[in-house]
């Protein structure tokens, strides 16, 4: 996701605000078909045709996650969308925009064996939100829920990992009426799921008024990682809860905070990872919003640090509760991940690591998208050029 791109002088009630607005904005997602937005020509959506959008969705999504499962390309089932024609089909240039970004997720099915990752099987799930009908042009928004296997299910390795992913599919009417889907849209601030192409947004490197925050030193990717092991019990906190807490609400937001995904000034990560710090025992240090040396948040206010990402890092390096890792793949459970997409010095993503298995993979769960269990593996053969950070709690 797009680093939290927080003013110094931003006003609180107006992020506050606009949080609000954002599930007004939702809820007022309804058909307009039937309000006078068509004219006679125009063709119609009737049930029939929204359950077919919604069929024709599941397909593409599907066809993506498949293309990630086990098995060669020579052997991948027939692509779902292909089955599609007449009253409801995608376009031709939709349809070599997926040609082109499933060939793109079996490279990274090929690059995840290399590092010893294989999924033995993979299901998707679309649900239709809302139509919105205008002439003959119709926007479908649905939710994705994906769940994916683990091949092989070492000693501590999760069986699965999964995600939930909010889309916005464009289809047009052609002369006789029929329906091309032209345009696929992921609408979550993270782009991040396993089995998105979409480069995740990126923003302008962050900097800071006051006293110089600390940088973070990169964290290496390459494995096997030098031996690092955590200790589970000198710093007093209780990762244990941290992990508890992002498995509780990686999918289902707890209401006692704000919720920023879709606000379009960043996203929700640092927010989420932040609240499993302190359900795990880190301490708020109340002061001015903007001073990243103050760390707090509530459901009405929120320090930079909190719900920053850059500000999280220099907040954490500079009150001395988190120390760098040199490499990744030494995280362990409760510590933070977070990643720099275009490495141009302002971090983007932020995450916390839930599991940890006998191989040494930290698997990570986060927001935005909301994805819980995604092993580091996946995040490095799907992002090979990004920077990566990690730091223990």
């Amino acid at each position: 996701m797009k680093s939290r791109k927080l003013s110094r002088k931003r006003s609180r009630a107006a992020i506050v605000s606009a949080a609000a607005a954002s599930v007004v904005a939702g809820v007022a997602l309804v058909p307009n078909w039937s309000a006078g937005a068509a004219v006679v020509d125009d063709p119609t959506v009737d049930a029939a045709t929204k359950a077919t959008f919604q069929k024709l969705a599941d397909a593409v999504f599907t066809d993506r996650t498949q293309a990630l499962v086990g098995g060669t390309t020579q052997s991948a089932p027939q692509q779902r969308t292909h089955r599609f024609s007449g009253d409801v089909r995608m376009s031709g240039t939709q349809t070599r925009q997926e040609k082109s970004a499933l060939t793109e997720l079996r490279g990274r099915k090929d690059r995840l064996a290399k590092l010893g990752e294989q999924y033995s099987a993979g299901s998707t799930s679309v649900k239709l939100d809302a139509t919105q009908v205008k002439g003959r042009r119709a926007t479908v928004d649905v939710t994705e829920t994906t769940s994916l296997t683990y091949k092989k299910v070492e000693a501590n390795q999760p069986k699965t990992t999964g995600f939930q992913a909010h889309h916005e599919l464009t289809f047009k009417a052609d002369r006789e009426g029929n329906w091309q889907l032209t345009d696929v849209k992921d609408t979550d601030d993270g782009y991040l799921a396993v089995n998105q192409v979409a480069k995740p947004e990126v923003a302008k490197p962050a900097t800071a008024a006051d006293d110089g925050p600390p940088d973070a030193p990169k964290a290496a990717t390459t494995r096997p990682a030098p031996a690092n092991p955590k200790n589970m019990t000198a710093s007093g906190y209780d990762y244990k809860a941290m992990v508890a807490y992002a498995t509780k609400y990686w999918n289902n937001y707890n209401t006692e905070y704000p919720d920023f995904n879709g606000e379009g000034a960043g996203g929700d990560c640092t927010n989420f990872v932040s609240q499993s710090l302190k359900a795990g025992g880190w301490k708020h240090v109340p002061g001015s919003t903007d001073d990243f040396h103050k760390w707090f948040g509530t459901k009405d206010i929120q320090s930079d640090s909190f719900i920053g990402v850059n500000e999280f890092s220099w907040f954490a390096l500079s009150s001395k509760r988190v120390t760098p890792l040199a490499n990744v793949f030494q995280a362990d459970i409760g510590d933070v991940i977070q990643m720099d997409f275009n490495k141009d010095g302002s971090k983007d993503h932020s995450m916390i690591v839930t599991k940890r298995d006998a191989q040494g993979v930290p698997y990570v769960t986060y927001h935005s998208t909301n994805t819980y269990n995604r092993s580091v593996a996946s995040l490095v053969a799907s992002y090979p050029t990004a920077a990566f950070y990690a730091y223990r709690t």
